[in-house]
């Protein structure tokens, strides 16, 4: 009787186990993120407040998954320039990189680089870049030989802009001026006379006009407004340049290979979602952004459709180079900027000048 009693015990204690308790734990995966920019830039920022919350949402759906962030920004681990390394060696599992300061090792991600004056709008630039990623094997064989996967590229600028210590109201004022720029956006200045580009980071654009190093800076008003840069070039050409994707999500391979399925689509997904919300995000701020640029000492001053097209004719065919050495390394740039020029034009954009048009001539 005392067996029988004891086992009964045992199987009712099992019985309230079973209904009180979860069927099973989610496993836990650790992800190291890194950036050297700093948490308030816009990209670091949204990844922290709907990237990884809109991942954790959708691996709590199924609860086989939790994810356990460990966010490094600022430097703490790699500097703004050394995301692309750093991902490569596993000091991060996922890295947002700042493909404008790899353009030699990552030549495909400098497609909408090469072709200004096409579009402003950074959702569009951005979701068109990241489909010839995915239709052309060029752009992940790049990060597959970073020892990376790609996931997802970015923009998060509405458009390039000259902000100048000096007053500027048209292209003759950008004649001799030592103008910042970061990587290819400093070869829009080759057809103007006697203008200097001198490479930087965003990071360094205060100091480099406050010093004297440089008159002015390309970059955009969201980032103006930022970095405060009204109080050191109070003067603002709007020659939409254009917007230009200058980040990719990507995910260390070794790491990648072993996540489960699940996990992995998830990143995809969002990765994907995140490149359409930032893009929104610069756009809504454009706006805003030049109005705070304004109210902080600035003035802007909209340039000539007459100089902006001269501005455009007076540049090398970058496009075309760029298109070139693509294909002289056995690569698809031809088709790959015929693609990309394409799509923005069924988008419904008339670019100031076809970069594509010309390779047929």
């Amino acid at each position: 009787m005392i067996e029988t009693w004891t086992r009964r015990m045992a199987i009712g204690l099992l019985a309230a186990t079973a209904l009180t308790a979860p069927a099973f734990a989610a496993e836990k995966i650790t992800a190291v993120v890194i950036d050297g920019y700093p948490a308030k830039a816009l990209w670091v920022k949204e990844f922290s407040e709907f990237f990884i919350p809109e991942v954790d949402k959708r691996l709590a759906e199924t609860g086989n998954y939790e994810m356990d962030w460990q966010e490094s920004y600022g430097g703490a681990i790699v500097k703004p320039k050394g995301v692309l390394e750093g991902v490569k060696l596993g000091l991060g599992d996922i890295g947002i990189v700042t493909t404008i300061f790899h353009n030699s090792k990552l030549p495909s991600q400098a497609l909408s680089a090469v072709t200004p004056f096409v579009s402003s709008d950074s959702q569009a630039v951005a979701k068109a870049v990241d489909e010839i990623a995915k239709e052309f094997p060029t752009m992940q064989k790049e990060f597959e030989a970073q020892n990376q996967v790609y996931l997802a590229t970015g923009v998060v600028l509405d458009t390039y802009q000259p902000f100048s210590s000096k007053e500027i109201t048209g292209l003759k004022d950008l004649e001799g001026m030592k103008v910042a720029g970061a990587g290819m956006n400093l070869r829009y200045l080759e057809g103007i006379k006697d203008a200097a580009g001198v490479r930087g980071g965003l990071t360094d654009f205060y100091n480099m006009v406050q010093t004297g190093l440089t008159d002015a800076a390309l970059l955009w008003p969201e980032a103006a407004k930022t970095f405060k840069i009204a109080e050191v070039a109070p003067y603002m050409l709007k020659a939409d340049l254009g917007a230009v994707n200058s980040k990719t999500i990507t995910v260390n391979k070794d790491y990648w290979d072993g996540l489960p399925d699940e996990v992995k689509s998830v990143l995809q997904e969002v990765a994907v979602e995140y490149r359409d919300h930032v893009a929104g995000i610069a756009m809504d701020r454009a706006g805003e952004s030049r109005d705070a640029y304004v109210a902080s000492g600035g003035t802007i001053v909209e340039m000539s459709a007459e100089d902006r097209m001269a501005w455009a004719e007076a540049m090398p065919n970058i496009a075309a180079e760029w298109a070139k050495g693509l294909d002289d390394a056995g690569e698809p740039g031809t088709e790959m900027l015929n693609a990309y020029m394409g799509k923005l034009k069924d988008a419904g954009f008339e670019p100031v000048r076809d970069w594509a048009a010309e390779l047929s001539n």
